[in-house]
């Protein structure tokens, strides 16, 4: 038995003292104090907080896109992300056009089995909807899949608004959740012509090629579709005030709206497209990063409760290499960024450390919410006994500088390379095994596929 001392436990309804016991993969007790048996292996938390283990309900690990494939595949990603605190990742896998889902789902497995450091679960991005997969839907709910992705954008990827609206419908008698991409592509495309028509082709070119209203527009659609459907829809990765006030709207008119947003939209804006030469490339994802103005909407928002959950949205691609393949045309610059390793040191230290969010609502964003939100609540997102031997302790006072050299991800640079970050993992348990102490692995393949 794990015998988890002196720590304080948290909650999103408080703090408590107390002493964690882990045994066969399930948190066993929970006491103001607990005696260690003979055997039993004693880890000190004082000084530290006690987290049911992260969640990131947004990554692509493995992901091909064309000729190229992530950086990061499942060995490398999940061994990073439980460094970094998070023990559970919602992956997506994708459907082939003219596929099924089926064949998509296993396919994942294969990325996935027997190679992961954290536990993984998928979502299922639909992107090809017909009859055909319509009926495949109650076999994505037996082998545990009850959250699934749709598109607005790309054009390998997208559905239609009736189609999204069948979608919906058709998840509504399941209890399953929709996940969108909100941006219209067919004004992406419109507007990435017209910059290189322009002559742009630098890394500049691609926020001006997604502006806000491009986002707002998508997330207002989705909202309506989903009254429409009468189901909740989640809007995945929000960059903006824009689409943060649609959002607001939705709700206003009864509509259940679920809002994820990401680090690098609160702690970073659309400066870095103008960093010398072609550094800009690496803060090319989609959506781009905005403006001072939407990092400040966006972080108010997070601290009033309004955002739902924090992912990454990681989907990491070399600098050199990768990202370089844009280098005379920004449209051929890998979209994404990397930060499943970074993301619960970064929120900490910008939001938690400042000040403007509790430490209580923290665990809210990275723990409860995205296991109640993605059917793995209470296994998962809470302490408690009988739940799974998922914890992250966390040194409130530990210091370190984030560097690419000393990552763990599988990629050759960082983009919050120099961030000076207060509070980190001390030790990560995922089912009860430790897989990580203060941002170095143990090298034990912890995972196990969370079927939800």
């Amino acid at each position: 038995m794990i015998i988890i001392q002196n720590g304080q436990l948290v909650s999103p309804s408080g703090l408590t003292r107390a002493d964690l016991a882990l045994d066969g993969g399930r948190i066993v007790a929970i006491e103001p104090h607990i005696e260690p048996g003979e055997g039993d292996t004693v880890h000190d938390a004082a000084g530290c907080y006690v987290f049911p283990g992260f969640i990131d309900g947004h990554t692509h690990l493995d992901m091909e896109s064309g000729s190229l494939v992530t950086a990061d595949d499942f060995t490398t990603g999940t061994r990073a992300a439980v460094c970094g605190g998070t023990t559970t990742i919602v992956d997506f896998a994708t459907q082939d056009k003219g596929g099924t889902l089926n064949d998509a789902l296993d396919a994942w497995h294969k990325k996935a089995d027997g190679k992961c450091s954290c536990n993984y679960a998928f979502h299922m991005a639909i992107t090809d909807w017909n009859d055909q997969v319509k009926a495949e839907l109650p076999e994505m709910f037996r082998r545990g899949v009850t959250s699934f992705k749709a598109y607005m954008a790309y054009d390998a990827l997208k559905v239609n608004d009736a189609e999204l609206l069948e979608i919906l419908q058709s998840l509504k008698p399941f209890g399953g959740i929709l996940g969108v991409h909100c941006e219209n592509g067919l004004l992406v495309n419109e507007l990435q012509a017209r910059q290189k028509e322009l002559g742009h082709f630098g890394p500049d070119a691609h926020p001006v090629s997604r502006p806000a209203e491009v986002e707002a527009e998508a997330v207002n659609r989705l909202c309506y579709l989903g009254k429409l459907a009468g189901t909740p829809v989640h809007v995945v990765h929000l960059s903006t005030e824009l689409g943060l006030e649609e959002v607001r709207a939705a709700r206003k008119k009864g509509v259940k709206v679920y809002a994820e947003t990401c680090p690098q939209y609160l702690t970073m804006d659309e400066s870095r497209y103008k960093a010398p030469g072609f550094e800009g490339a690496k803060y090319v994802m989609s959506p781009p990063l905005r403006t001072p103005a939407d990092v400040q909407a966006l972080r108010k928002a997070v601290a009033a409760g309004e955002i739902d959950t924090i992912a990454t949205d990681h989907c990491s691609y070399n600098f050199k290499g990768q990202k370089d393949l844009g280098i005379e045309d920004f449209t051929k610059i890998p979209n994404g960024g990397p930060g499943i390793e970074h993301r619960p040191m970064v929120v900490y230290t910008s939001m938690v450390q400042s000040g403007e969010l509790a430490v209580t609502d923290f665990c809210r964003l990275l723990a409860e919410n995205p296991a109640k939100l993605f059917g793995m609540y209470p296994r998962k997102g809470v302490l408690a006994v009988g739940s799974d031997a998922d914890v992250t302790v966390w040194d409130p006072e530990a210091k370190t500088v984030i560097t690419a050299a000393r990552q763990q991800q599988n990629v050759d640079y960082t983009p919050y390379e120099g961030f000076a970050v207060t509070g980190m993992p001390k030790a990560v348990f995922v089912g009860g095994v430790l897989a990580a102490e203060y941002g170095q692995p143990t090298g034990l393949l912890a995972g196990t596929y969370v079927k939800r």
